[in-house]
């Protein structure tokens, strides 16, 4: 694993330096470097996604474990150090390692089509220490739109790992607990302190890993977030005035609720109810 002092080495030959607007936030902790790779479960010959490398730590550790890595590195700057490096390590060029410069995001939202066409139709995995700024779509995007995403295990803000889990009725609970939920599971791995990161964030971050459910609760995440989003939207107003007093509900809710009281199961029957629903 790179240590502190050889992250900064290969920033400084290149006149580099973290840049806070891109989320940089280098794990240096080789312990929970460890850990998450445990926790991802990666095996020899697995294809796994990496978002914001950086200067390779956990890329050079998912390669020395026998995985096939596609990385999508924003920073142009560090992504030619990486096309520079991975060559150098005899990784470039081929299966094992694939580089993808840019946005891991098009236009924000949908998994960027050149990192999509390198996985083509592999089962894969992510495994990333995220930048803050992408971890909510990102991970969303994977869990609706990639099904043969099986698992992401990453460092992403606290914040973000306690809306994942969060249950009904709490402030935390909303769109990103339900979609979440209904097609995965949640597993909260270790709470990072800024310390175990080069800059310190000003957040405590957490390690956590989503597996796709075998059986989701519903095939159609897409309508899943869209009806979330209405809904939370207006969280403190009741179902009767988001939805229309006379609309369907799933046994056992009411029109008087609000949408945190609503389970992910019930969120599924809703949008099924309103599936079922004549054009």
């Amino acid at each position: 694993m790179q240590t502190l002092a050889q992250i900064k080495a290969m920033l400084e030959e290149r006149g580099l330096h973290p840049r806070h607007a891109l989320g940089q936030n280098f794990l240096i902790d080789k312990n929970l470097l460890g850990k998450l790779l445990d926790a991802a479960e990666v095996k020899p010959g697995e294809l796994v996604l990496e978002v914001g490398p950086g200067t390779g730590t956990l890329t050079e550790a998912l390669l020395e474990r026998g995985c096939n890595v596609v990385a999508c590195e924003l920073d142009d700057s560090l992504a030619a150090m990486l096309g520079e490096r991975m060559p150098a390590m005899g990784y470039g060029g081929g299966e094992r390692f694939r580089l993808v410069q840019g946005d891991c995001l098009d236009k924000g939202k949908v998994l960027n089509k050149t990192a999509a066409a390198a996985i083509g139709d592999t089962p894969f995995k992510l495994v990333a220490n995220l930048p803050y700024g992408a971890a909510t779509p990102l991970m969303l995007n994977l869990l609706i739109d990639h099904p043969r995403c099986s698992s992401q295990a990453v460092t992403i803000q606290k914040e973000v790992a306690q809306r994942m889990g969060a249950r009904p009725a709490c402030k935390e609970y909303g769109l990103l607990s339900v979609v979440t939920q209904a097609l995965g599971t949640v597993e909260t791995v270790a709470s990072l302190p800024p310390e175990c990161f080069w800059p310190r964030p000003e957040v405590t971050s957490a390690m956590v890993v989503v597996r796709r459910r075998p059986d989701p609760l519903t095939r159609d995440g897409a309508g899943l977030a869209a009806l979330c989003q209405r809904a939370f939207s207006k969280r403190r107003k009741q179902l009767g005035s988001i939805l229309g007093r006379d609309h369907p509900l799933p046994p056992g809710v009411s029109a008087t609720q609000r949408p945190e009281e609503l389970s992910p199961q019930a969120f599924v029957q809703l949008l099924e109810l309103i599936e079922a629903e004549p054009a």
